[in-house]
């Protein structure tokens, strides 16, 4: 996976199956390694409309919604400096026995996440342990994404492991089911 910091674009690729998915947020294209079309979507937020939560994804809108999470979570703070984004701290929390500053961001209309609002949850470290947010085409299903693992690449301290879990009322952890896990090996900065 290659995920850019300025533009708002992944690219996943699928070792031995001769294929990989773009994501820019206005398009997806599934297409092989030399570039020939598979398939592509213009709009792929669109099709989400209607969606139910036991009604199966299509693999764009599979491409679509680890694109936008990926990208978000991968340049979380740093898209924060970004223009248009808003940031204010709001009141820290304790969570098994650490204060955790959290940093509420509301993301411009030209960047596609989850939510237009979200939380980022950060230790006495400075280092990010949970960002949290409600997922828009999910019909606002929660999520605290928790991170972890962290690891120096070229001089960034970046978290190798993620866990999303759903949550309840102010933030109450609901255990099971795991939603999302991330494990990150071989990182490289471009």
């Amino acid at each position: 996976m290659t995920a850019q910091t300025r533009n708002e674009r992944v690219t996943i690729d699928f070792p031995g199956q001769d294929k990989r998915a773009v994501f820019e947020p206005n398009r997806i294209v599934i297409e092989k390694v030399d570039g020939t079309l598979i398939k592509a979507r213009d709009n792929p937020e669109k099709s989400f409309e209607g969606q139910q939560r036991e009604t199966p994804w299509d693999d764009i809108q599979v491409a679509y919604f680890v694109g936008e999470a990926l990208w978000t979570y991968l340049n979380t703070p740093f898209l924060y400096t970004h223009d248009g984004f808003l940031t204010e701290e709001i009141s820290s929390i304790q969570v098994e026995g650490e204060a955790w500053r959290r940093l509420k961001a509301t993301f411009p209309d030209n960047v596609t996440s989850h939510s237009k609002e979200q939380v980022s949850c950060f230790g006495p470290d400075g280092l990010l342990r949970r960002h949290d947010y409600t997922v828009d085409i999910l019909a606002g299903a929660t999520g605290l994404n928790y991170a972890s693992h962290y690891r120096n690449v070229d001089g960034i301290i970046v978290p190798t492991k993620r866990r999303v879990y759903a949550y309840e009322g102010d933030y109450q952890l609901v255990k099971e089911p795991l939603l999302v896990g991330v494990d990150m090996g071989e990182i490289t900065l471009l």
